[in-house]
């Protein structure tokens, strides 16, 4: 049961949105974090606001420091409660995840898809998705893009992976919260571009930084999009791409947007960062191929447009 706040605790304490920023955890998984696994245990204000301690924000960064390795939250929480644990426990547990990867790949090189969702489902079980992206899928979707046309039906597999994690992560969006308070984005994929899967994944992790979002999905005409920016009343543009085919018409679209924009032009994905010197001539900000960089770029730049949620519980 979480402490209720006192005079006696003066030292510095912070609120959980403040608390995600600082470690990159995000909120939904610091409440699984205190509710299931009994990891930290915040105070409570009168109006039942959590707050953080310093110490609660150095233990959550030992723990995901932990999840890196390899470990779920059940071991880091034991190992982070319980010196004697930790003692016995190994810390390098990098063999997990590409344990992970390779059975992933073999399930998709295969088409087998109750493998491939026996698989996913026991990695979340085990681990905050926000972890299972970074550690299985990123590094899945990089090994069979660099692949897909280098193996025997690579191209087939591609697809099939994309396909199985597009229902996935188009379910999750479909029930994500509709109680954001923060800026409103309109997200895109660039003309040419089919792959939504690198868009939906960075959707999410805005979604869960509190970002109001309109979805536009793949191969998107940029020409129409500061039009739709007015009429949504959007605080900024981002378009991702894994492909240019004609770097010359992007760059050309770009500068038109951002001259006919009255918000922020923000370029995302592997387009980004191959073609970010000219995009960041034509005023667009470039947010690269890392989703974690990008928002916390998205949050220093949108920052004073953010509404403020520090009294969150």
């Amino acid at each position: 049961m979480t402490d209720k706040l006192d005079n006696k605790n003066q030292e510095e304490l912070y609120p959980i949105r403040t608390v995600s920023s600082l470690t990159g955890v995000q909120t939904v998984t610091l409440r699984a974090w205190e509710r299931r696994y009994h990891l930290i245990k915040p105070l409570r204000t009168d109006t039942g606001h959590r707050l953080y301690s310093r110490e609660d924000v150095e233990k959550i960064r030992k723990a995901s420091g932990l999840l890196e390795k390899g470990m779920n939250i059940s071991q880091a929480a034991q190992i982070l409660n319980d010196p004697d644990f930790s003692a016995s426990f190994p810390t390098d547990m990098t063999a997990v995840w590409m344990s992970y990867q390779q059975q992933t790949l073999e399930a998709t090189r295969v088409f087998d898809e109750r493998e491939l969702e026996n698989i996913y489902q026991r990695a979340l079980s085990l681990y905050p998705v926000e972890t299972v992206t970074r550690r299985l899928i990123v590094p899945v979707l990089e090994t069979l893009g660099k692949k897909w046309d280098k193996t025997p039906a690579g191209i087939a597999a591609e697809h099939f992976f994309s396909v199985f994690l597009r229902h996935k992560l188009g379910a999750r969006f479909h029930h994500r919260s509709h109680n954001n308070n923060g800026p409103k984005l309109i997200c895109a994929c660039l003309p040419g571009d089919h792959h939504e899967t690198g868009l939906l994944l960075f959707a999410l992790a805005a979604d869960e930084s509190n970002y109001r979002q309109i979805l536009l999905g793949a191969d998107m005409p940029i020409e129409h999009l500061a039009e739709a920016a007015k009429l949504s009343s959007v605080d900024a543009i981002v378009l991702s791409g894994k492909c240019t085919t004609d770097p010359e018409q992007i760059v050309t679209a770009f500068k038109k947007l951002v001259a006919a924009a009255d918000v922020p032009v923000f370029a995302g994905g592997d387009a980004s960062v191959g073609l970010e010197e000219r995009l960041l001539e034509t005023g667009a900000v470039c947010l690269g191929s890392e989703i974690d960089k990008g928002i916390n770029t998205l949050n220093r730049l949108l920052k004073n447009k953010t509404a403020d949620s520090s009294n969150e519980r």
